[in-house]
């Protein structure tokens, strides 16, 4: 690189800064041409249909990404905490198993809308819910989403901890100088903050390529997990007497603690069935993401019996039962060879934690504030965002030390999720057969408006569905204020499939009886076109994807490299 160029990059670099800090309007970004919206709507191409060349998803980038997602410290302890409501291991098992079915079905049907017309969640549920109602939606579910991202990181962090005391013993025991409001410690803040700088480059990768992450992820993860679960099987002399404990309850109070257990489970994954179409939309074929079917509840069993053995043995190991495997890896720091074991199985953890992150939180909550704030978010911008907000000024960590009320609302808060799940699937299967028309999704004042841009249909049914479940969702929060009907509770433990399965119905009804005959179209009206250069366009500097290649054979007065973030 010669002087000019580096002063030129320099200058531009600092041009940009000065702007950025000074003129808040310098941080809107471009209307680009490529969108399929109407002129008049601010678009960005993040929200347009795939491109037909970023469609990279095949039905290994599907499987690679529900590894990623199901083989996570959250999955191995879930089937092991059911058996401390007094439930046995095959109770456990059976559990874990019907709730990964719920999660694989409402997402394999959702993911269709994805696979077929290449579009986000928040774009597809304006076709159900109605162009300006579908909002509501898309804040709920980045609500959500922020939050958890900021709880997975502080999670994460333990990772961190685990790494540094088998390289460094005394770091087990580094002194504390941050107060008892900070929730967190000296030792804690540090590996929090590392961790967050592990992870930050990578939110950076772009969804299409995602499934290379992933890839790394289950090469790495699978030898480790079996390793973990056949080592400590081994020195247990076998996998210990759980599967043999029996149930200390019986009764109806047996099966409604089966219930509650599953919705619990099915829950933790609610999300992930309603913004699926936000991965699915780079299908390479529509019947790539099946695949989702058989693949999620084989993981997820998979996982939490290694996490039923590995309680199970670690308590003839150890004489107490570690629920985590970070709990097991700890008990390895007391010699060389275990500080070398604990590096590297604590470091593929890591990976691990950050994989859920990106896959589960941060891609969700970015495509979020794509929709919400067009003028100002891309992709890029929602990630960075969330990686501030729901990492810095939400202090995560001290959400999980202390704030067990909002924890359990932030869980609760999942019955949202529900009957939007089952009005997609509905909407898209039932009352529509597949036929959307794309680019009146982007147009609000299009078929799909409805009545002032809502679909009473669709409000009716997700306010009948959630009404009946506040207050219990009120009582879960504050257990000690709020005196409810044993009704109301037994409902509440089963909230997820009452809410599914409720909301298709009524919403099928509804629709059956009173139709928009308007949005019940022949045919699909696709939303391709060869100018559509979603995803990799160079939004930032204002020059659109077909710009950049008909300028690519000139040389640019302005470095390439002024135009990033």
């Amino acid at each position: 690189m010669d002087s000019f160029t580096f002063r030129q990059r320099g200058r531009a670099i600092k041009d940009k800064t000065r702007a950025r800090l000074t003129d808040r309007h310098s941080w809107r970004l471009p209307k680009q041409t490529s969108s399929i919206a109407p002129p008049h709507v601010w678009s960005n191409a993040d929200q347009d249909p795939v491109p037909e060349d970023k469609r990279t998803w095949s039905k290994w980038a599907f499987i690679g990404y529900w590894y990623s997602d199901l083989v996570t410290i959250s999955t191995w302890t879930a089937a092991s905490a059911i058996m401390t409501t007094g439930l046995t291991a095959t109770d456990a098992v059976l559990i874990v198993l019907v709730a990964a079915i719920c999660n694989a079905i409402p997402t394999v049907l959702n993911g269709a809308i994805g696979s077929d017309l290449h579009i986000p969640f928040p774009i597809a549920c304006r076709a159900s819910y109605g162009y300006w109602l579908s909002y509501f939606c898309v804040v709920t579910r980045g609500i959500l989403a922020l939050f958890w991202f900021g709880v997975q990181s502080a999670n994460g962090g333990t990772c961190v901890t685990a790494i540094l005391t088998a390289i460094w013993p005394s770091y087990a025991h580094l002194p504390n100088t941050l107060p008892k409001s900070a929730g967190t410690t000296s030792q804690g803040m540090l590996s929090y903050f590392i961790y967050w700088c592990i992870q930050f480059p990578l939110l950076l990768i772009p969804s299409h390529k995602l499934q290379h992450l992933f890839w790394v992820k289950t090469v790495l993860v699978t030898p480790m997990a079996l390793a973990m679960v056949i080592w400590i099987t081994v020195i247990a002399g076998g996998q210990g007497d759980f599967f043999y404990a029996p149930a200390t309850v019986s009764g109806s109070k047996r099966a409604w603690l089966w219930l509650s257990n599953l919705t619990s489970v099915t829950g933790g994954y609610s999300t992930l069935a309603v913004n699926i179409p936000d991965f699915s939309r780079f299908s390479k074929t529509r019947g790539a993401q099946l695949w989702q079917l058989p693949v999620i509840p084989i993981f997820k069993t998979i996982v939490g019996v290694f996490g039923i053995i590995s309680a199970s043995a670690s308590k003839k190991v150890y004489g107490t039962v570690y629920w985590s495997p970070l709990e097991i890896i700890g008990q390895w720091q007391g010699s060389p060879g275990g500080r070398a074991a604990a590096f590297f199985a604590a470091s593929i953890w890591l990976l691990a934690q950050v994989s859920v992150n990106i896959s589960a939180n941060s891609i969700s909550f970015a495509n979020d504030i794509t929709t919400v704030a067009p003028q100002w978010f891309n992709i890029r911008r929602g990630v960075v965002l969330v990686s501030f907000v729901g990492g810095w000024a939400l202090c995560p960590w001290i959400i999980i030390s202390s704030a067990a009320a909002f924890l359990n609302f932030m869980s609760a808060y999942a019955i949202f999720m529900a009957p939007i799940a089952g009005i997609l699937a509905c909407d898209y299967w039932l009352v529509k057969r597949r036929r959307y028309d794309v680019p009146a999704l982007y147009d609000p004042d299009g078929i799909y408006r409805y009545r002032c841009g809502v679909n009473w249909r669709a409000l009716v049914t997700t306010l009948v569905v959630i009404v009946p479940l506040l207050p219990a969702l009120a009582k879960k929060v504050t257990p000690q204020n709020v005196a409810i009907s044993e009704g109301l509770v037994n409902l509440f433990t089963f909230n997820w499939l009452y809410g599914f399965f409720v909301a298709v119905f009524l919403f099928y009804g509804l629709n059956y009886f009173f139709p928009d005959r308007t949005t019940l179209i022949p045919n699909v009206v696709p939303g391709d076109a060869p100018v559509l250069r979603a995803v990799d366009a160079d939004v930032e500097s204002g020059v659109s994807q077909d710009e950049k290649i008909r300028g690519e054979a000139k040389t640019s007065s302005e470095p390439a490299f002024a135009r990033e973030i």
